[in-house]
């Protein structure tokens, strides 16, 4: 007999944290699609995930020669190297209905792709990719100007629909989250007006421990505990309500940091993926993104009333459509985008340390977390765009910074620069400049940015009589990308100073004017 499910917290699989790294895994699966899943198959797709460097066997960091292949981009695995990692990389893992070593590593590398309706796989079926798995593969590997869009549209209709009690988890707590919360957000906007701001980050915790779908009880429930402890309560507090929440005292189960920081971290950072939350009072608060209310109301309308499922096919098939009213509902066009997204860039350059700015890109340079709260919720590569243009700013407070970042309806970045902009545009009495920035450090980084930069960079020279050049940034210059430049300069007569993020950051606080950027050192 099963056993009856308990009430647990929500929570996303913490090895898939970002958007990008759950498109590399499926297109490891691509190749396979079709196919029936076998250990076989497993052992294959398991050699691509490797060599394409989306997991790390503590071997290969204690073998040399494998460690500096891991930290060369431009460096592969031989074939001999891979069945090596694997044979000495013996995985202690159990996962149900798979065999115990890396078949069940698969499945944990996998099971949210799943749950997202990504992609379907049962060991002897035929492994299946959706239209929204293929859609968001596809983005990532496309130049479309709306392919932030794209990607955002992906994660929402997953989101909207995904239902805490799925098939795939055995959860005694049973509503759709993100529906929980809009409608939350809802009440509490009608009852104290529209500059409302929201949920409180130490009020999703009883979100995500929540029983019911129950929206008008959550709303209550949040009121009468601000009524006591308003917006200061102890995370000890809001942890030992959650506990009560979830019918048990099992402390070593339900851990205090995976209630409490960890779950709530994963929640935000992958609702900021959909476009329609914002960040409120430097992250403290959750609300609506008023840019996207069309699509909010749209949600709420449409998935407040949602049908269960217990066949996991069912679930990863009402899953894996996409909606497609979501990705024609148009944003709120009374906002003035481009002018908040300044406004919010002109606060944030006085909010933050010159110092702490740089220290920040130097994290994201050495792949290193951040510990700011505001930032951890901004995607890396949507973040090297955002503080970038803050140290810009910094530095030189009293020219036109332009930033092409998504942004929210308080001007902060939701995602990066949209195909066909130049990411931060700088406009300077004696010259007009653009930024490029990437976090890519292989040889890739050549032929995928000098080409857009290049023809950014020409159609300026033609609007323009001021001088003009480019600033590309990454954490290693790719030896391509110098000479990509050096031709740039020879063929077309275009400046584009090369530059590693530590030395920029070395840099940037000895320049007075952009134009110095030009007797730099590529």
């Amino acid at each position: 007999m099963s056993r009856k499910p308990q009430h647990k917290p929500l929570s996303f699989s913490t090895t898939m944290r970002n958007p990008e790294r759950m498109a590399g895994f499926l297109n490891c699966v691509k190749p396979f699609e079709g196919m029936i899943l076998t250990n076989k198959i497993i052992e294959e797709i398991v050699k691509k995930v490797i060599k394409e460097k989306l997991y790390t066997p503590v071997y290969v960091n204690r073998t040399p020669e494998l460690n500096r292949i891991l930290k060369d981009e431009d460096s592969t695995y031989s074939n001999d190297q891979i069945i090596e990692i694997i044979q000495n990389s013996p995985q202690n893992h159990k996962e149900a209905g798979f065999d115990h070593g890396w078949p069940s590593r698969f499945d944990t590398w996998y099971k949210l792709n799943k749950e997202f309706g990504f992609m379907y796989y049962e060991m002897n079926k035929k492994i299946e990719i959706s239209t929204c798995g293929h859609m968001l593969c596809d983005a990532y590997e496309s130049d479309e100007e709306n392919k932030g869009q794209k990607i955002q549209n992906v994660f929402l209709n997953a989101l909207m629909k995904y239902q805490t009690n799925n098939p795939f988890r055995k959860n005694a707590n049973e509503n759709t989250p993100v529906i929980l919360l809009l409608r939350v957000i809802k009440l509490l906007k009608e009852k104290n007006g529209k500059d409302d701001p929201g949920i409180s980050r130490k009020e999703i915790p009883f979100l995500t421990c929540w029983p019911d779908n129950d929206f008008l009880k959550l709303y209550q429930y949040i009121l009468d505990f601000r009524k006591i402890y308003g917006f200061t309560a102890s995370s000890e507090v809001v942890y030992e309500k959650c506990l009560e929440l979830l019918q048990t005292e099992n402390r070593k189960r339900f851990k205090f940091n995976q209630i409490i920081n960890e779950g709530v971290d994963d929640f935000i950072r992958k609702l900021r993926i959909t476009g329609i939350i914002s960040l409120r009072g430097l992250g403290r608060f959750i609300d609506f993104n008023m840019v996207e209310i069309n699509k909010i109301n749209y949600i709420i309308d449409n998935y407040s009333d949602y049908k269960t499922f217990s066949d996991e096919y069912e679930y990863y098939k009402y899953m894996g459509e996409i909606d497609s009213n979501i990705m024609t509902i148009e944003v709120d066009t009374t906002f003035d985008l481009e002018t908040l997204r300044v406004e919010a860039l002109n606060k944030w350059s006085k909010h933050y340390d010159k110092e702490i700015v740089l220290k920040e890109l130097e994290r994201l340079s050495k792949r290193t977390a951040t510990r700011d709260e505001f930032l951890k919720n901004i995607e890396e590569p949507t973040r090297l765009e955002f503080l970038t243009s803050i140290s810009l700013k910094q530095q030189f407070p009293n020219i036109d910074i332009y930033p092409n970042y998504s942004v929210d309806d308080e001007g902060n970045p939701t995602f990066t620069a949209r195909g066909g902009l130049a990411d931060i545009e700088i406009f300077d009495e004696e010259s007009d400049s653009l930024f490029e920035v990437t976090l890519m450090t292989s040889r890739n980084q050549a032929t995928n940015e000098i080409p857009a930069i290049t023809r950014h960079l020409g159609e300026l020279q033609d609007k323009t009589d001021k001088k003009t050049f480019s600033v590309f940034l990454a954490p290693v210059l790719h030896k391509d990308s110098r000479y990509m430049i050096d031709f740039t300069k020879h063929q077309y007569g275009l400046d584009i100073v090369g530059l590693n993020i530590e030395d920029y950051i070395e840099l940037i606080p000895t320049l007075e004017t952009t134009l110095d950027f030009l007797t730099s050192k590529n």
